[in-house]
């Protein structure tokens, strides 16, 4: 700190070391002076307590060092760990994380994701809510965007780390079947069938070629909604005798409801995951579910990131593809 107690500034270290200012900038950020002036600057800039203004080096490089993560909903567990790795992971000595919720609101993530453009994030990863709303094309246009999850297949996204749904919830759907189901309940987050690639489509085609009368609920992540939900699908004529839960958290409210309800699982009623939550092994019987390779996809989308910011790159679509745990959740229909 200088003399007067003031923050210093670049003058004081170009009256230190004789230099211009321009040459001391230039020093600070690396572009220009031979080795020697570098240091000599970085060593009065130490000395002095200079520390440089985040906005104006956001002005001066173009970059504010800012990743907007942008979430569906937060109430899922998954995506809690998701965006709790990508924070860690995208810690750097001038990069940081802005962890946002959309809570469910398909209007509101893109209000969220232009909010992110106007203040400047260098890229926006987004879990989208709604792939085809046309505002993403906007969106991308401004800033590099890396989906996750599912494609944008309106907008130009710098790329996209998708989820192998069709093997998810085909293998799934066809160990319902094989254990003698007929009657099967999809909980989804979501209703949509327009997307690319998009589970619930991939369901009501999946449950046609196993002879399955399948019945699509849109669930919440949170516990008291997603057993209200289960609740109505359990006291429905006809009730399901096996259930997909498209998050592990919509999977615990069928635990709850069956409690209620004096069902026993899995012997008046299948259930499957699809995330693999750690709690999901302490149930009774501990929940069957998908694991998606997190630590995996974590490293796709920083190495995208990376590449979007510095390099402003457009990268080939990566798809990550589920692996069915078999716990005890599933057993052969009681009809």
């Amino acid at each position: 700190m200088s003399g007067t107690g003031r923050r210093p500034t670049l003058k004081d270290i170009a009256a230190d070391t004789g230099l211009s200012m321009a040459a001391v900038s230039y020093a600070l950020r690396g572009l220009h002076g031979t080795p020697e002036t570098r240091q000599r600057v970085q060593e009065a800039a130490e000395r002095l307590g200079y520390q440089a203004d985040p906005v104006a080096r956001a002005l001066a490089s173009g970059r504010s060092g800012s990743i907007g993560v942008l979430c569906a909903s937060l109430e899922d567990l998954w995506q809690q760990r998701l965006a709790a790795a990508l924070g860690r992971e995208l810690l750097a000595p001038d990069r940081n994380a802005w962890i946002i919720d959309s809570a469910g609101d398909a209007a509101r993530q893109l209000e969220l994701a232009q909010h992110l453009v106007d203040h400047r994030a260098d890229a926006i990863v987004v879990i989208p809510i709604d792939p085809a709303a046309p505002g993403w094309a906007q969106i991308a246009d401004q800033a590099p965007v890396i989906a996750i999850g599912d494609a944008l297949p309106g907008a130009k996204a710098k790329s996209e780390v998708v989820f192998d749904n069709e093997a998810g919830v085909s293998t799934a759907l066809r160990r319902l079947a094989d254990a003698g189901h007929r009657t099967v309940a999809v909980l989804s987050p979501t209703l949509r069938s327009e997307i690319d690639r998009p589970a619930e489509e991939i369901a009501q085609r999946v449950a046609i070629n196993h002879k399955l009368k399948i019945r699509i609920a849109q669930c919440p992540h949170d516990l008291a909604g997603a057993t209200e939900v289960a609740r109505s699908l359990l006291t429905s004529s006809p009730r399901p005798t096996g259930i997909l839960a498209l998050a592990d958290s919509m999977a615990f409210g069928v635990y709850a409801a069956s409690r209620e309800l004096g069902l026993r699982i899995p012997e008046d009623l299948s259930l499957l995951g699809y995330d693999d939550q750690p709690m999901s092994q302490l149930l009774t019987p501990p929940l069957s579910t998908f694991h998606w390779p997190l630590d995996d996809l974590v490293s796709h989308v920083v190495d995208r990131v990376t590449s979007a910011v510095d390099t402003n790159r457009r990268v080939r679509r990566t798809t990550v593809v589920p692996t069915l745990i078999e716990r005890g959740s599933v057993a052969a229909s009681p009809t």
